[in-house]
């Protein structure tokens, strides 16, 4: 596995947020529903691994001790910690001796076999006090969750794998989900040992673009075409929100490019304020080649001044 910093092209001490943005640019350069193909999806799934481990400050920080080892399913670090700790504190060159069985930092190890997860539970109750093993937490448990721009807007639920197997368990994703927003679920990821808790499912949110729509925090953007008619003398024209339609104004001589806001038709979240839908006019002209309809392009083009006058650099 390549090296997670240098998959997102960020530094080893990379802040959290330097590690989000890095990640939304590499999902949206390779996200497999804009850009299809194998290598894009292998380059997403990367980086998306890449982002779920460093952006947890324990499994970043198990992964800076154990490199690749801690991106192992089931990986327990206090375990592995306990069993370097074992061997005076580690092994030469970093690592563990050859003919160690590494199943045992997975929960693999079976008891009664005499092997070294028995060694590592009698190192554990000698440092107790000979009071047994201490309750270790389970593993906590990653996955990404892709939504629809729609459905993560306005909310959903969906039906989620545990590493307990069965069918899974129902999730609500909260209106409002940010692309690369994380969700933890306590309790549902590996197993504790020794009668300690269950780790956690933690899921990352991945959003499918809409074909019209684009976000910038909880403000919405929406390019609405506009004929010449409407443009020119103003009209009532229907408006696609998260809310339902609703009837917008278009003031008479409306230009392309010009805005107008819809306060509080934005992302509705439950702890905060709306935001706002900013929808951008575009005029459009007709695609014809009549004859009549390029005399009064024509005429029109007649009447409006150069509009280009006082552009300079």
């Amino acid at each position: 596995m390549s090296d997670l910093y240098v998959v997102l092209g960020v530094p080893r001490g990379a802040s959290a947020q330097e590690v989000k943005k890095a990640y939304r640019k590499l999902a949206a350069k390779y996200h497999p529903d804009k850009n299809p193909g194998a290598a894009n999806e292998q380059k997403f799934k990367e980086a998306t691994l890449a982002y779920e481990v460093l952006s947890d400050d324990k499994r970043r920080a198990a992964y800076e001790e154990f490199g690749d080892l801690a991106l192992r399913p089931g990986f327990d670090a206090e375990r592995a910690r306990a069993m370097k700790n074992g061997f005076g504190g580690g092994f030469p060159g970093g690592g563990f001796p050859e003919g160690v069985d590494l199943n045992d930092l997975f929960g693999g190890a079976g008891g009664g076999g005499g092997g070294l997860g028995d060694m590592l539970g009698d190192l554990l109750s000698r440092t107790r006090g000979g009071r047994g093993p201490r309750p270790v937490r389970g593993y906590d448990v990653t996955s990404t969750v892709t939504l629809d721009f729609v459905d993560a807007v306005r909310g959903t639920t969906v039906k989620v794998a545990t590493s307990s197997g069965g069918d899974g368990v129902s999730v609500r994703i909260p209106p409002g989900a940010n692309d690369g927003a994380t969700l933890r679920l306590r309790g549902q990821g590996g197993g504790g040992r020794s009668g300690g808790p269950a780790g956690d499912l933690v899921l990352t949110v991945a959003v499918r673009p809409h074909p019209h729509f684009t976000r910038d925090g909880d403000d919405l953007l929406l390019d609405l075409p506009l004929s010449l008619g409407e443009a020119f003398h103003g009209a009532q024209v229907p408006v696609p929100t998260p809310h339902g339609e609703v009837k917008l104004k278009v003031r008479p001589r409306t230009q392309s490019g010009q805005k107008a806001r819809l306060r509080g038709k934005g992302v509705q979240r439950k702890d905060g304020e709306p935001g706002d839908l900013y929808v951008r006019f575009l005029v459009v002209y007709p695609d014809s080649a009549e004859p009549s309809v390029a005399r009064h392009v024509d005429e029109l083009s007649a009447a409006t001044p150069d509009p280009r006058v006082g552009i300079a650099f």
